[in-house]
């Protein structure tokens, strides 16, 4: 108990806590950007996939 009180207490324990929330936004920042890429290349490779012709007799 007393090593938890005395890291409460030290400023080290205070920086380690914003770093971590800093981190945490970071990596929200970071989820939120990667889905909006990944909804532009579905439509992409969709748009892509409706433009190339199709065969018929699957066959090479």
């Amino acid at each position: 108990m007393k090593k938890f009180t005395k890291f409460l207490r030290e400023n080290k324990g205070v920086t380690a806590i914003e770093y971590g929330l800093i981190a945490g936004l970071i990596a929200i920042g970071i989820v939120t950007a990667t889905t909006g890429v990944k909804t532009a290349l579905i439509n992409t490779f969709n748009a892509v996939a409706a433009a190339l012709p199709t065969t018929a007799s699957g066959g090479g």
